[in-house]
């Protein structure tokens, strides 16, 4: 199998011949962009030129009026640059199939993503990645191989398996970039040999550091990790760029990590010629209202950041980096003609949007139609009993108050271990609102039994009912966080119902429901009528006193068992440090669990396993 990156995308033969016919002057363009400020990505300067386009590829960029032809657009006093690349993404967590992302991201300029379908790999395996990389629309997809699933077969049973061998096979495929984001905390030798499996065929691999620092991070990326979206400071972006690796700066739903890496614009500055911008996870909403990757370019821009750099983050050097600079990233003769003409570049929005030579945008409207089918075998993913067994969300104490590990959430999905003290009632540990621990569930939706590993967390905030998503990251069971069982079981209920996707409930009631029926996971439904309907879970869950925002995206990460401290899944509560399940009750004579340095929480610092202060929830 070929190693070169989507050899389909490169001019064949006769374009060739077309190309240079075109750019000597022999043959009529079949396109011209003209008397733009055409960006150079490799000097950073603006230029008035023409893109002078042959089929799907740019023929030449000459001085204004060189050539002419049938067709031409008028960019005179306006900027022409690259479309956007987004350089992580998880297609699945905007809530939308490839197709809707593309009637909604296109018009705004991102045209391609690298995505990792970690997702749909854990609910329908080999089929699932392939669904998550087919459109008929102008989106350009290329894969970024999920390493292993389920993640942690020793902790999580999960959906689907997915064998060693095909996950190496796929790593040879044409449309695969990198290695996809793996457990920071697997140091198993399967682990390394993909790691190296993926330098021997040419890739990158792709990072999710989870905020390491010192040994831990060493270790992950002597492996060959080669980037990271986690970094959050400048302080971490500089230690990993010091160390070779490429920072993928996040904005996504539960994290906006330009606000704190770009407020030290002197300090950060070193590392921009090492940066590039992904959306990681952000969900339709978002992505409709704030952007997605021309929000990077925006607040980039207003941090001070040279506008010519900050077009070259969000185009060329992810390409470079990736290896799809033979495509894709910049205009230059042989390329895509993947541009756009942009009025403002503060504003980073398109006036108009080509790819491969075709318009395919303008003023924010799409000029194409989602036709993708949707097989059924991807709308029939819940396999939850009838009625789920109540005794799975059950926690079995003695006397009138139980110490519990309960999880602290902060930063968006990260989470600290923190102890709590909660009433038991007949024998069972509830929750207390009052000081906003509440219990928190992962109920398997692949294998009909219903089972569910419990816990507790804080910060969500509600007084009443509960929240439940099909989307835990990343073996896509049920999570649910309520005041009650019941109220987490009627959730459940109508999750199934739904086919998949979020609700919120209370008393007995469905106060408001996003359904996700493709793979439970994605809408089958326009992008606008998903982003609508997701607008008034938030602000349902808001009256219902949550204090995050994004709480159904948060909600979905709240087991994930690659992020400190603690994780849930199926199977139990996860230590995440050594990768190992744990009692969420405590012993009696052991109120506070022991911190990583091993002395009670007492004496650790705070967010290290000492009893937390109740925050308002994570920045976004």
């Amino acid at each position: 199998m070929s190693t070169a990156l989507r050899p389909e995308l490169l001019p064949t033969a006769d374009e060739l011949i077309a190309l240079r016919a075109v750019a000597a002057g022999l043959r009529r363009p079949d396109a011209i962009v003209r008397g733009g400020r055409v960006l150079a990505v490799h000097t950073g300067e603006f230029l008035e030129r023409d893109v002078v386009v042959s089929g799907r590829h740019i023929a030449a960029i000459t001085p204004v009026g060189r050539f002419d032809a049938d067709v031409v657009v008028d960019a005179v006093g306006r900027h022409v640059v690259p479309t956007y690349i987004d350089a992580h993404l998880h297609i699945e967590y905007t809530m939308l199939t490839p197709g809707e992302l593309a009637r909604l991201s296109i018009p705004r300029g991102t045209t391609t993503v690298l995505t990792d379908a970690d997702c749909l790999a854990n609910v329908s395996g080999v089929a699932g990645l392939d669904f998550m990389l087919e459109t008929t629309t102008p989106l350009r997809i290329f894969e970024q191989i999920t390493p292993v699933t389920p993640v942690s077969p020793s902790l999580e049973r999960g959906g689907a398996i997915i064998p060693d061998a095909v996950v190496r096979d796929r790593l040879r495929a044409p449309a695969t970039v990198s290695l996809g984001e793996s457990n920071p905390y697997d140091m198993s030798p399967e682990a390394t040999h993909r790691f190296r499996d993926a330098l021997a065929a040419g890739k990158r691999i792709t990072g999710h550091t989870a905020r390491m620092s010192d040994e831990a991070l060493w270790g992950y990326l002597a492996a060959g990790v080669s980037d990271d979206h986690n970094a959050a400071t400048a302080d971490e972006a500089i230690e990993r760029v010091r160390l070779g690796a490429m920072i993928t700066v996040m904005a996504g739903s539960m994290n906006d990590n330009t606000v704190p890496l770009f407020a030290d614009l002197e300090k950060i500055t070193p590392c921009l010629g090492h940066m590039c911008f992904c959306a990681d996870d952000k969900h339709a909403l978002d992505l409709s209202t704030e952007g997605h990757i021309d929000h990077h370019v925006r607040r980039a821009i207003a941090a001070g950041i040279d506008p010519a750099q900050a077009y070259r983050m969000a185009t060329w050097q992810p390409a470079l980096y990736y290896r799809l600079d033979h495509l894709v990233g910049a205009l230059t003769p042989g390329r895509l003609a993947d541009l756009q003409v942009i009025d403002d570049l503060a504003e980073a929005l398109p006036s108009l949007v080509m790819v491969g030579g075709e318009v395919v945008a303008r003023d924010g409207r799409a000029l194409f139609d989602n036709d993708d089918a949707v097989p059924s075998w991807v709308l029939q993913t819940m396999n939850v009993p009838e009625a789920p067994p109540a005794g799975e969300l059950a926690v079995h104490a003695t006397g009138t108050v139980a110490h519990v590990r309960a999880m602290q959430m902060y930063d968006g999905y990260f989470k600290r271990e923190i102890t709590a003290a909660l009433p038991v009632v007949d024998e069972h540990v509830v929750t207390d609102p009052a000081q906003d621990v509440l219990k928190i569930a992962v109920i398997d939706r692949h294998h009909g039994d219903g089972l569910a590993g419990v816990g507790f967390v804080r910060g969500f905030g509600l007084t009443s009912g509960a929240l439940a998503v099909t989307t835990n990251c990343t073996n896509m069971n049920i999570v649910a966080v309520g005041a009650s069982d019941s109220d987490i079981l009627f959730a459940v209920e109508r999750l199934r119902d739904h086919g998949g996707g979020f609700v919120a409930v209370a008393g007995g009631r469905e106060l408001a429901a996003v359904p996700l029926p493709v793979g439970g996971a994605m809408a089958n439904a326009p992008w606008e009528q998903t982003a609508a309907r997701l607008a008034t879970a938030h602000e349902v869950a808001r009256g219902m006193g949550c204090r995050i925002p994004s709480p159904f995206m948060i909600l979905s990460f709240v087991g994930l068992g690659g992020v400190p401290e603690l994780g849930l899944t199926e199977r139990g509560l996860i230590d995440v440090s050594s990768q190992t399940l744990i009692d969420v009750l405590l012993a009696p004579d052991a109120h506070a669990p022991l911190c990583r340095c091993g002395h009670s929480s007492s004496s650790a610092p705070a967010g290290r396993g000492a009893q937390a202060p109740i925050e308002e929830g994570p920045r976004s």
